[in-house]
């Protein structure tokens, strides 16, 4: 018989979805950097067995809504609640198990299995881990409770075991072969913009957004030309730098890391347009993919 199904991670921002994820199918699948907001879109990563499949979905982290760009990312978040044959919250031992309790309150009302992840259990002492399972259980009495170290692989195997025992029983929903529901663009862009988050300090990574223009593969080399749309003409200067010493850097690490993902020689051109206020746009949000189909 075989085994098949969607498990979806959710929680607060920075808890460490994104490394789990990664854990989990194995692969570089979601970007996964220090800086809250890291994930914006859901992503899926596929791990197959002979007679299993399982649908990891990474989701950006649960927040209160300040702009369309946010709304989108909830959005995301909340369709995890939808379709998931099992759902893995994920906290950590330092936030505050009430924050969100409107999300939480969502959980409690679902009948699918719950398994909540009490994740960087490396940074506890033993007492106190004790104390945060025992709020976990009266916040949600129905889920499961699991220690974890996503960083340091701790209770992983423990995790994908559970995770086999509670799948449904299903033909597979994607093909054996696959690894991710999204388009090779999708990753050249996420790549890029992993590397504006580690490079550039503040406000700057989160009014950027990052488009692929032209992808051509040959067998051994691939062409990429991307535009880095920012919001304002200052932060445009910002980051190309000073005679486009800051653009020439991110440009070299990022081909650095779409060379090491994609396994090729890559080619890579980095444009920077002005289009101002885009995270509040429908119409620009949609051209960039952060309307649901």
């Amino acid at each position: 018989m075989h085994k098949a199904g969607f498990v979806n991670i959710v929680g607060n921002p920075n808890v460490g979805k994104s490394t789990l994820m990664n854990q989990l199918v194995g692969e570089k699948i979601s970007i996964a950097t220090f800086k809250a907001q890291t994930t914006r879109h859901r992503i899926m990563g596929i791990v197959n067995t002979d007679d299993m499949q399982i649908v990891f979905s990474d989701t950006p982290g649960v927040l209160k809504p300040n702009y369309k760009l946010q709304e989108s990312m909830l959005a995301f978040s909340e369709s995890a609640l939808a379709d998931a044959d099992v759902l893995l919250y994920v906290t950590d031992v330092v936030e505050n198990p009430e924050k969100n309790m409107d999300f939480l309150e969502k959980i409690r009302k679902m009948t699918i299995p719950v398994l909540i992840l009490v994740n960087k259990i490396d940074m506890s002492k033993q007492d106190s881990l004790g104390d945060i399972v025992e709020k976990w259980h009266t916040l949600l009495p129905n889920a499961e409770i699991l220690p974890i170290s996503a960083k340091n692989k701790f209770g992983v195997d423990i995790l994908l075991r559970r995770i086999r025992e509670l799948l449904p029983d299903s033909p597979p929903f994607f093909g054996k072969d696959q690894l991710t529901d999204k388009p090779a663009r999708f990753f050249v862009s996420e790549i890029i913009r992993e590397k504006i988050l580690l490079y550039y300090d503040k406000e700057i990574p989160y009014s950027v957004e990052v488009k692929v223009e032209r992808f051509k593969e040959t067998e051994d080399k691939i062409h990429i030309s991307v535009v880095i749309f920012v919001e304002r003409e200052s932060q445009k200067g910002i980051i190309i730098g000073h005679q486009g010493y800051a653009l020439k850097k991110v440009g070299t690490e990022a081909r650095k890391a779409l060379e090491l993902f994609f396994g090729k020689k890559i080619y890579l051109e980095t444009y920077v347009k002005v289009d101002k206020d885009w995270r509040n746009s429908d119409k620009e949000l949609d051209n960039f993919g952060y309307k649901e189909t």
